[in-house]
């Protein structure tokens, strides 16, 4: 059955619908840049709009999973399609509005804003149908499959990245770059709508509904809840004690339901999905911004690094299969583990072409993290169906939507102080941007009000600089924004961080299967 001509159609549809996702990825984060100049945004609130468009899709592949297997995945399909549609519509709306910053940016900003959450619902729901369906249709080889799957994601980056690097070099206006989702959503859902979606395996076996939730269980129930929350907090500010209060509730609610703590294996991988979601879809996310100013001194679009990176992965993940027969899945992610670390810390300072080098090191690194990650807990923990497959990449969009994105911008933030308060030729042309050896146009912000972190203010530069002649003031903020530029590359070196802890995480759990006999797959039957 597994290898059946309607089954391949299937998967072959829902590659396409992961290629979409990836179109949704690329086109929003080759566009941050210009939304930073055209809504004044800081580093930090440049990567809260990026993690707008990341971390609704947990809620969505959370909550799908929950009632998928009862409405259909075929209707998630249709829902998915829908948000697709209607992120286009707002983001041409808002290009528009907007008009460049003449019109009304507020507004447009705002159908922005809104809009990213939706899509990000969208992307999330494509994930909550693809994952199971191609699991319980290659049931017996779910890591080999789920790798080939998600060749679609790179896949996808590679096509749009492209095509979004061409139509920028063109000058074509962005909402044009925003509506490039449309075609591949078309594509999927006319592949899709006619087909037969098969039960998840979970449903087949028998095992009820309770049961699958309890994997997940109170501790998987508050990360989501912590996760969430902390959302809620920069969202809707103001209103911090009802949320938390909210979200400890629904964790215990769901804890008493399931009478389980969870499977403490699936938390674990749980626990991990953070940090390696950072690592990949973090940084995806903030290359091409973090390269701009060796890809401009060099003569290349900085968002080939991404597109190279991703090339390298989409040819990777069709021959999991092999590497993982060789060595385990808990070897492989060791292995790559390795490799994002010295890729990520080779990138911190690679100049010229040399970037491309360290960049195939980070790629190869990760390109097995996502798909192996799933493929182990679909095949540690089967009796959580859809939930286990679609929680775990739940929660590391979650992770990196909520606390990645927004502490790489602060990474940023601090390199760029640094860098501009150490640079004496700036200083020595406006000494009152500096008072004592420190920079005193700083102003302090924070992250769901509970994150603090300084950024240069633009009104305190302006004010710092009035005493200077309109062309040394501008002078001085064209050096500030190289300087700016040059100085964020090094915050990859801190990123190291994210792939270390999960090099520790992956040796523990492989000494903790070492222990058990070896890495061997589960059956419901077990």
């Amino acid at each position: 059955m597994a290898e059946s001509q309607p089954n391949k159609k299937l998967f072959w549809g829902c590659f396409i619908a992961l290629i979409t996702t990836a179109f949704a990825f690329v086109s929003r984060l080759f566009l941050l840049g210009e939304w930073g100049d055209e809504f004044g945004l800081d580093a930090v609130q440049v990567g809260e709009l990026a993690g707008m468009g990341i971390w609704p899709f947990a809620i969505s592949i959370i909550a799908f999973s929950l009632f998928i297997d009862k409405i259909g995945y075929k209707t998630a399909m249709v829902i998915s399609f829908l948000g697709y549609l209607v992120w286009s519509a707002m983001g041409t709306a808002a290009f528009f509005i907007s008009d460049g910053g003449n019109g009304d940016p507020e507004m447009g900003y705002q159908l922005l804003y809104w809009g990213s959450l939706i899509l990000g619902l969208s992307n999330g729901t494509v994930e909550a149908y693809i994952n199971p369906v191609v699991a319980t249709m290659f049931k017996d080889n779910k890591t080999k499959w789920l790798n080939i799957l998600h060749a679609g994601w790179p896949g996808g980056l590679v096509i749009a990245g492209l095509l979004t690097i061409a139509l920028s070099f063109y000058a074509v206006p962005w909402w044009i770059r925003i509506a490039i989702i449309v075609p591949p959503a078309i594509i999927f859902f006319l592949s899709l709508i006619g087909q037969e979606f098969p039960a998840q395996e979970r449903v087949a076996s028998g095992v009820s509904y309770r049961e699958m939730l309890a994997e997940f269980g109170f501790l998987g129930a508050a990360l989501v809840m912590f996760l969430i929350v902390l959302q809620m907090f920069q969202s809707f500010p103001g209103n911090e004690t009802a949320f938390a209060i909210g979200g400890a509730i629904v964790a215990i609610a769901f804890g008493a339901y399931t009478r389980s703590l969870g499977n403490p294996l699936l938390f674990v991988l749980a626990l991990i999905m953070v940090p390696l979601a950072t690592t990949e879809i973090g940084t995806d996310g903030w290359i091409e911004e973090i390269m701009k100013s060796i890809a401009s001194v060099n003569g290349f679009d900085a968002g080939l690094v991404l597109v190279y990176t991703s090339a390298i992965m989409m040819v990777l993940r069709f021959f999991a299969g092999p590497i993982v027969h060789r060595i385990s899945p808990i070897g492989l992610l060791i292995m790559s583990s390795v490799l994002a670390i010295v890729g990520l810390y080779w990138l911190s300072f690679a100049q010229g072409m040399v970037v491309f080098a360290a960049a195939t090191i980070y790629a190869v690194g990760k390109t097995f993290f996502w798909p192996t990650m799933l493929g182990v807990a679909g095949e540690q923990t089967p009796r959580g169906g859809a939930l286990t497959l679609n929680a775990l990449g739940g929660i590391g969009m979650l992770g990196v939507g909520v606390l990645g994105f927004p502490y790489i911008g602060m990474l940023q933030s601090a390199k760029t102080i640094e860098a501009v308060g150490a640079n004496e030729e700036i200083i020595a042309a406006a000494p009152a941007l500096a008072d004592g050896g420190n920079l005193s146009v700083l102003e302090q912000k924070d992250i769901y009000s509970v994150i603090q972190y300084d950024a240069i203010s633009d009104d305190k530069v302006t004010e710092a600089l009035s005493g200077l002649s309109e062309e040394k003031a501008t002078e001085v903020k064209t050096k500030m924004t190289e300087v700016s530029e040059a100085s964020v590359q090094g915050a990859l070196a801190d990123m190291c961080i994210f792939p270390i802890v999960m090099l520790i995480s992956y040796i523990g759990l492989g000494l903790f299967f070492k222990s058990r006999g070896g890495y061997k797959v589960k059956t419901l039957e077990d």
